[in-house]
């Protein structure tokens, strides 16, 4: 696979072919008008002379034009945004990067345009996914020997003022020199780190963060920037994944039934706690039922039943012996 840079190489080459041959045509033609006028014959007609004269001076300046508009096409280049341009001229790379923008250079020197944006670099065991198409997961070991897969996408930049040293000591294809290996490298040292189970789990942001260290000292100053590492999923050995899935169950059950278990305890202290509160108003109460005040709360009770149209017998306890029945008429009998 061909990196972006390569593609801003060939549109550059392209169009100074163009150019290139406009400028030969052009001084074709005027070689061509010269020599026709050496051979030409010796005695002519004067007005046929003086026409094809004309015609060889127009022919002359019409080629100086289309020299001059060539020089002014190839000086003038414009950065579009996002971009940085590398300067070339006759393999010398310039020092300075041309920021966006429009700028003239010189008209024999080609210009390369190198992306700056923030670019990603995924490699995944998903066939469309990644970088390289197909299964480009990458096969670590944890510290216990297992073997384990990660997809991984990493978020990365060039640097716009070093981007004529990267074109010259890596190339516009840096992401498959230097990202790619960075990856891999950085993915197979922090994993041996870990145990399978722990990348699954609890370790996985640690193992990120160590991920993104490797790969900032491996690439160091070479003009490229890592932003972030994005670790997508981790492919774990069938057996070892069932067991972990088992695990993890058991110990979902077990905080729900610790979770049953302080609600069961709260709802005890809770009947408790009401318990002594009704224990503690049947004492106040009690201690205020003496003889008279039941005696005068049975006859109070016993005029409401007596105004209460619903009630035709009366049952009033007078002791725990006698127990007296009182019929009262209803209002029809009345």
């Amino acid at each position: 696979m061909f990196a972006p840079g390569y593609y801003f190489l060939k549109k550059e080459v392209t169009m100074g072919f163009i150019i290139t041959l406009i400028v030969l045509a052009a001084m074709i033609a005027l070689f061509s008008a010269m020599v026709s006028k050496s051979g030409s014959e010796k005695v002519v007609d004067v007005d046929r002379f003086h026409s094809l004269k004309k015609a060889r001076r127009g022919m002359g300046g019409l080629v100086i034009l289309i020299i001059v508009v060539a020089v002014i096409i190839k000086s003038i280049v414009v950065i579009p945004p996002g971009k940085v341009g590398v300067v070339v001229l006759f393999g010398h790379v310039g020092d300075r990067a041309l920021k966006n923008g429009i700028h003239l250079i010189n008209p024999l020197a080609r210009v390369v345009k190198m992306s700056v944006r923030t670019e990603e670099y995924t490699m995944s065991g998903t066939t469309a996914e990644g970088y390289i198409k197909g299964d480009d997961a990458i096969d670590a070991l944890t510290s216990e020997g297992l073997k384990v897969r990660l997809d991984l996408t990493a978020w990365y930049h060039l640097v716009g003022e070093d981007a004529p040293k990267v074109f010259q000591t890596i190339g516009p294809n840096y992401e498959h020199k230097i990202v790619r290996p960075a990856l891999r490298t950085a993915i197979r040292d922090a994993v041996v780190k870990y145990t399978a189970s722990g990348i699954y789990t609890e370790k996985r942001s640690q193992v990120i963060q160590d991920i993104e260290t490797i790969v900032k000292e491996l690439i160091g100053d070479r003009g490229i920037v890592v932003e972030e590492i994005l670790l997508r999923n981790v492919i774990l050995p069938k057996r070892l994944m069932d067991a972990i899935d088992t695990k993890l169950a058991a110990e979902q059950e077990a905080q729900k039934m610790e979770f049953i278990l302080k609600k069961e305890q709260k709802e005890r202290e809770r009947k408790v706690v009401e318990a002594d509160g009704i224990k503690k108003a049947n004492q106040i109460i009690a201690a205020g039922l003496t003889d008279k005040y039941l005696r005068w709360y049975r006859i109070d009770m016993m005029k409401q039943l007596v105004n209460s149209p619903n009630n035709t017998i009366i049952f009033i306890p007078e002791d725990m012996k006698t127990t007296p029945i009182i019929n009262i008429p209803s209002s029809k009998n009345r």
